[in-house]
């Protein structure tokens, strides 16, 4: 039997240097540059994988939407940049509490658009834990709120990047789940 393939937008969000574009960066060219230059706009980066849901082979496309962290952004142009997304990863930065704060925004202005898409959440910096104000468990508390696993990653060391991609292109892809707009 041959491979099925599928194509996927993941909407990866949260506010302004909590670290998408070095954790997407990671993801797709496994690389990171610690010299933060702000997204503007946003920026789109595929990525191919192999997953296996419920132990069918299934070949990915994953188009990764690397999203501007403005709120004014977020509401004027979300319509255009959330419409057709399959999944969110949620950003967030475990050096400023702030940011978790946040989230609800903007998961909501995806699934408003987008409707009720799986969600992972990821708590970056992790390589910075010992001196971060926010704890696994506040992190853990904030996934649940959401009804989403969560990640500690680190786009500087890679921990969990992988893992946390491909966790939510395995949910995406899960068999029970209907696409977007209830079409099968």
């Amino acid at each position: 039997m041959l491979p099925r393939r599928m194509k996927m937008k993941v909407c990866l969000v949260g506010e302004a240097a909590v670290g998408k574009t070095s954790l997407v960066r990671r993801f797709v060219l496994d690389d990171f540059d610690d010299a933060y230059a702000q997204t503007l706009g946003t920026r789109i980066y595929k990525h191919a994988t192999t997953i296996a849901p419920g132990g069918t082979r299934l070949d990915v496309d994953m188009m990764v939407w690397d999203i501007m962290g403005q709120k004014g952004f977020r509401e004027l142009l979300k319509d255009a940049y959330f419409y057709g997304a399959h999944g969110i990863l949620a950003v967030a930065d475990l050096t400023r509490r702030e940011t978790f704060a946040d989230l609800g925004g903007w998961i909501g202005g995806v699934r408003e658009v987008a409707g009720e898409v799986p969600i992972v959440l990821l708590a970056n910096k992790a390589d910075l834990r010992d001196e971060a104000p926010v704890t696994e468990s506040e992190v853990a508390g904030a996934a649940e709120r959401y009804g989403a696993p969560y990640y500690l990653t680190s786009a500087k060391s890679g921990e969990n990047v992988e893992r946390a991609f491909r966790d939510l292109a395995e949910r995406i892809a899960a068999p029970q789940r209907s696409p977007p707009g209830g079409a099968r």
